[in-house]
């Protein structure tokens, strides 16, 4: 298991234990974060799952692939700290990461 810091759209940080494996998506999404959408289940098409990556290893938040980038250039919330937690598979160097869950488009 490891530890993931969420920060939800009203400022409110939460830790949550989840087991590797999983996408970042489906670790916010089943520990409750109603704001964090996943309207498309994970299939990389839609950016309703869009994180800021605050803190956590330096390449994450700029490992993005081309349909992660198209997607997150429609966001008008889009920075240099932008994911979709669809895209990010959970490992043990995630541990103790921070996330804010974006504002919505």
């Amino acid at each position: 298991m490891i530890v993931i810091n969420v920060v939800d759209r009203d400022g409110n940080e939460k830790s949550i234990s989840t087991p590797t494996g999983l996408s970042l998506m489906e670790a916010i999404r089943d520990n409750g974060f109603d704001q964090l959408l996943a309207l498309c289940g994970g299939c990389c098409s839609c950016a309703t799952c869009h994180v800021f990556i605050r803190q956590g290893p330096e390449n994450l938040a700029s490992a993005s692939e081309a349909d992660e980038n198209d997607l997150l250039d429609s966001s008008e919330h889009r920075s240099s700290y932008s994911r979709l937690s669809c895209q990010i598979t959970l490992v043990d160097a995630h541990d103790g990461i921070v996330v804010e869950i974006a504002p919505e488009d």
